[in-house]
């Protein structure tokens, strides 16, 4: 495992601000946890195994021809998990795991308007640095009973929650350690990734009845999903692809069950935003309390679970407001005129709608519509020319422009970091067989409650544009500032 490497070798230490104890960076704590859930998830679904090795050997046909700015050695690293919280005292703790992990809540999702009963946010890291050493990010919903419409459910649902505690006392023992100590030693941080794992593993015995189960997923098969099991377990993980299109053919050559659309904008030269498919999620055998027994050493009866399934993802470039104004509009009018139409017809209806989004990087950025990275390309700053730091900010776009255009800067894309509703949406109800609409589901109207989430998981919740903004603006700051000082490759 990861952590037994870890504690083998020993990891890069935390700076000079960590005081009490020589304690394993943040990033490489990720690292080493997101290695460990991988290695763990394809023990408990095989399949994914097959995922890995379809996205792997593609990537590195892929890479050379790619405008992707991303390492191949990033490529390969995970990208995203998901997972499904039932109460706010569970969205708190995992709250502080992640914390540990070098990961903060970014972005808020109503899945309402999707008709599913719950609310999410991203724990992702936020440093360039520390995205470039590890980007590995969960999606993490947190349900919301209120939007259950049957009160037999939702109580049924909120007793069971309330019964069951999903983290081990050791590993909230280490969140203690870390919280008190600025972070983890390595013998310390071997044991909370393996205590953190136990709480997204599959535990095959329900803490339900088959009735009781029932009666949850007749309303919304997340509801069970989340109520009936005793612990949260990830329900996928997303390894990234350059060229998503391609892995079709290949998946289901391997015999996986794929979904018969990408969700997300269309095939472009210049990807946006991300695109998302995935093998449909499997029926897996579990056990359930025998009716009238709470015990589950007496006998249980078999059943079976449909909620895990494999993913895959291609990312693209972060894009503006504009950028997701644009897309937003593009994505309705394309969803509009596709109503009805089989795969392939919505497909191409979708790139016809899509083709007043530019596909050419000097218009992605000229209209603003993407965020962009600024890198020195070694090329002196011509005689003429001169860099300075305290122009005004419509003289220093000047300068700028003119530096892009003599060769001395070059942009590339900020890499998307984060979720689609629609797409995640998309992706859950595909896997659980759920409709699609508010009035064919059995939840109650909802609203955005981003100020309730942040409350249950007890801190606020970053704006993703505002971390995309001063990542574009700290590459250009620090370019200006070397160029200023004569910088010479």
């Amino acid at each position: 495992m990861a952590s037994q490497v870890l504690l083998a070798q020993g990891l890069p230490r935390g700076g000079p601000h960590r005081q009490t104890c020589d304690v394993v960076h943040p990033d490489d704590l990720r690292r080493a946890f997101a290695v460990d859930m991988s290695r763990m998830y394809r023990e408990e679904v095989p399949l994914y195994g097959d995922l890995i090795r379809i996205v792997q050997s593609v990537n590195k046909q892929a890479f050379a021809s790619s405008v992707n700015p991303d390492t191949l050695e990033r490529l390969t690293l995970e990208r995203h998990g998901a997972i499904r919280l039932g109460t706010p005292s569970e969205l708190r703790t995992v709250s502080r795991i992640f914390a540990v992990l070098g990961m903060q809540p970014v972005g808020y999702y109503d899945l309402s308007a999707a008709g599913l009963p719950m609310h999410a946010t991203c724990f992702r890291p936020v440093q360039v640095s520390s995205l470039a050493t590890n980007p590995f990010r969960v999606f993490t919903t947190l349900l919301r009973p209120q939007l259950i419409r049957s009160q037999e459910a939702r109580s049924l649902a909120k007793r069971m929650l309330s019964k069951r505690n999903i983290f081990s006392a050791e590993l909230i023992q280490m969140l203690s350690t870390a919280e008190e100590q600025g972070g983890l030693d390595p013998e310390q941080a071997g044991i909370f990734i393996h205590e953190a794992l136990k709480t997204f593993s599959w535990a095959p015995v329900a803490a339900a009845t088959a009735k009781e189960y029932e009666l949850l997923k007749a309303q919304h098969p997340i509801l069970a999903d989340i109520a009936c099991f005793k612990i949260a377990h990830i329900n996928h993980l997303t390894p990234r692809k350059l060229n998503i299109t391609l892995a079709q053919a290949p998946m289901l050559e391997e015999g996986l069950r794929v979904k018969d659309r990408i969700e997300g904008p269309p095939r472009r030269r210049w990807p946006i935003l991300l695109r998302q498919t995935s093998f449909l999620a499997l029926e897996e055998a579990i056990k359930f309390i025998r009716d009238g027994e709470g015990d589950e050493k007496q006998d249980l009866i078999q059943g079976s679970h449909k909620a895990r399934f494999g993913e895959i993802e291609e990312c693209g470039a972060a894009v503006t407001p504009a950028g997701r104004a644009l897309y937003d509009k593009l994505l309705a009018i394309a969803m509009e005129k596709s109503a009805g139409q089989d795969s392939s017809a919505a497909d191409a209806i979708t790139e016809s709608v899509f083709q007043e989004f530019p596909d050419d990087w000097a218009q992605l950025r000229a209209r603003g519509l993407v965020y962009c990275e600024y890198e020195c390309t070694g090329k002196a700053v011509p005689d003429t020319m001169a860099v300075d730091l305290d122009l005004d900010l419509a003289d220093r776009s000047a300068v700028v422009e003119a530096l892009l255009a003599q060769g001395v800067l070059e942009t590339k894309p900020i890499t998307y970091e984060d979720f689609l509703p629609f797409s995640a949406a998309g992706i859950f109800q595909s896997n659980l067989g759920g409709k699609s609409t508010q009035n064919d589901l059995p939840i109650l109207s909802g609203s955005s409650d981003q100020h309730g989430l942040a409350a249950a998981m007890g801190r606020s919740i970053l704006d993703s544009d505002e971390l995309y903004a001063a990542a574009e603006q700290g590459s250009l700051n620090s370019c200006l500032q070397k160029l200023a000082a004569g910088y010479k490759a």
